[in-house]
């Protein structure tokens, strides 16, 4: 008897993490700008926490399943933290450093065009960090799908979702050009699940009405879909 006891509570765990993964566990969870570091000057905040995202790390802390160490691959380079192996940037650092767990599928989904970025994260960490670093600059082609050809997608599992913008406005503010503004998951039944900074807050919205309030900006351009793999 306890035995089928035992198989039913485990049965209803699986059936529970299926259905919380990507983050359902952590929806209302409170949005915060940059709300983890390397737990030492300059950035102190923790490693890990489970009470506020911002929308970053709210995608990292979901693909390392709350494991702080896979938590650690996912944001630097070598596992090892240190705010200069970080993956700051999105168009470079992140996507490459994690290659083996995220694949650009854009092009499966949609008519495509390319967004060419120079990343310039010596400027960047001179204008943000006031430090000094020999990071060259570096130029890349995000392949994007443009709004208007990104409503009413049909995915069977769950993406991470890029959303691009042109970020020359920003530029001489953070010292670099910026491609990727926000991140998020496109679930399969048309929501997108984000830490939002407007919402305060981790929420569910229907991903076409979020993609109508975007493409009101001239700004934004579209989006990256990011499979995961071996998910």
């Amino acid at each position: 008897m306890w035995r089928i006891l035992l198989f039913t509570i485990l049965l209803g765990c699986t059936n529970h993490t299926i259905g919380n993964y990507m983050g359902e566990q952590y929806l209302g969870a409170p949005y915060i700008d940059n709300p983890l570091g390397e737990e030492i000057a300059p950035d102190t905040d923790p490693l890990i926490r489970f009470d506020a995202f911002d929308c970053m790390t709210f995608v990292e802390t979901v693909l390392a399943d709350g494991d702080v160490d896979k938590l650690n691959k996912i944001r630097y380079a070598d596992g090892t933290p240190n705010i200069l192996k970080r993956n700051h940037f999105i168009e470079t650092d992140w996507l490459e450093n994690n290659s083996d767990l995220i694949e650009n599928v854009s092009a499966h989904y949609g008519k495509t065009k390319v967004r060419h970025v120079n990343v310039d994260k010596k400027k960047w960490f001179q204008t943000v960090y006031n430090i000094d670093t020999d990071f060259a600059p570096r130029d890349i082609d995000l392949e994007y799908i443009p709004y208007t050809n990104a409503r009413n997608l049909k995915i069977t599992k769950p993406m991470v979702v890029l959303f691009v913008i042109d970020g020359a406005y920003i530029r001489n503010k953070i010292g670099t050009d910026l491609a990727v503004r926000h991140m998020g998951f496109l679930l399969p039944d048309g929501r997108l699940r984000h830490a939002s900074r407007r919402a305060k807050r981790v929420i569910d919205v229907d991903f076409d009405k979020y993609i109508n309030t975007m493409v009101e900006n001239k700004n934004n351009l579209g989006i990256i879909l990011l499979e995961i793999k071996n998910d």
